[in-house]
């Protein structure tokens, strides 16, 4: 092979028209991403964008929308107690399920139905 991947850029979910303030709420308010600006080719399209780490996640606009309820992106967090203590402080329910392969995890869905994975490594 001549090339190599080197890994993931961002991860896309979409949301519907208007979805703005909602995701800024959870992404940013909820579980404190720093909210990036999108570029100015793109700023029409409707959507905002978050650094995850050093990824990000662009939440965009798709008209019409469906939620991904199997699809998702699953971020790897410290304390994972403390984060499903935050949720459920914030009323964002939180979907357990079963460790796998050394990682503690469960799920959430964002405000537009979106499947999200939060998990720890053991």
């Amino acid at each position: 092979m001549t090339y190599k991947v080197l890994g993931f850029d961002h991860v896309q979910l979409a949301a519907p028209k208007g979805c703005e303030k909602d995701a800024r709420a959870f992404f940013s308010d909820v579980l404190g991403f720093k909210e990036i600006e999108k570029p100015a080719s793109l700023g029409n399209r409707g959507g905002c964008w978050f650094q995850c780490g050093i990824q990000e996640i662009h939440v965009g606009v798709e008209e019409p929308f469906v939620p991904a309820k199997k699809a998702h992106p699953a971020i790897v967090v410290e304390n994972l107690e403390a984060l499903r203590d935050h949720l459920n402080a914030s009323t964002i329910a939180v979907k357990e399920d079963k460790p796998i392969n050394g990682r503690n995890r469960f799920f959430v869905n964002d405000p537009f139905g979106n499947r999200i994975e939060f998990l720890e490594y053991l």
